[in-house]
């Protein structure tokens, strides 16, 4: 069962009780109903962890004004019933760059980014009008980029995300896995279809990179530094 911790401003953060001292927190996508809120994401994948589920009523790409209040907020609320001792981040798409913008307000320890934007600033992508009718919504991009900070795992479909998969610098710490048979929309739920996302989540948990890299290969994943990309 889930319980409310925070909600205000269309920003909406539910707990679910779990076994162990690893916070799973998971940031919604838009949705497929963009007259609702959109609905909790990750809550098979994340069974048995304790977890936060994040969702933004405005799609405001992190830069809603309750963003980073939410997030302490909740994580104290949680701190106060049990220890938190590792704290792993996840989503899809704005989801996805939610999660690596928590690692501006929370201290994360590791991320995992499935479709993530680099940037959906038109100063910064002006190329970039897949979501643009909710965009053109929010008056400052607050990151203007994804934040890549701690153990960030990077998840992108090279049919159509190329140029925001290629926009992500490389840096010690980052784990870019680049799908060339996938898409924007359908890597996520490839992933879960191929039975991994478990396994994913369950190596982020446990700071297991050797796992992590093992399974998103076997699933078809190329690190970035080994890829061949598209000219």
């Amino acid at each position: 069962m889930m319980e409310p911790l925070w909600e205000r401003g269309g920003f909406r953060i539910a707990h679910r009780p779990g076994q162990g001292e690893a916070l799973v927190i998971a940031f919604a996508s838009i949705g497929h109903d963009v007259t609702r809120m959109p609905s909790p994401e990750f809550m098979r994948s994340t069974a048995g962890f304790p977890a936060l589920f994040v969702m933004d009523e405005g799609r405001s790409w992190a830069s809603g004004a309750d963003f980073a209040p939410g997030l302490v907020a909740a994580l104290a609320a949680v701190r106060a019933r049990q220890p938190v001792n590792r704290i792993v981040s996840l989503g899809v798409s704005m989801g996805g760059f939610c999660a690596l913008a928590a690692s501006d307000v929370l201290r994360i320890d590791a991320t995992l980014a499935f479709s993530p934007q680099f940037s959906v600033d038109p100063a910064v992508m002006p190329g970039e009008t897949r979501w643009r009718d909710w965009t053109s919504r929010i008056p400052a991009f607050r990151p203007v980029c994804a934040p890549l900070q701690g153990w960030a795992c990077l998840f992108h479909g090279m049919q159509d995300d190329a140029t925001q998969a290629l926009a992500f610098p490389q840096q010690p710490g980052i784990d870019q896995f680049l799908f060339a048979d996938q898409g924007h929309s359908s890597l996520a739920s490839y992933l879960r279809a191929r039975g991994v996302m478990r396994g994913l989540i369950e190596a982020a948990v446990a700071g297991d990179r050797r796992r992590l890299v093992r399974i998103a290969t076997s699933a078809g994943g190329r690190l970035r530094a080994k890829a061949q990309l598209p000219r």
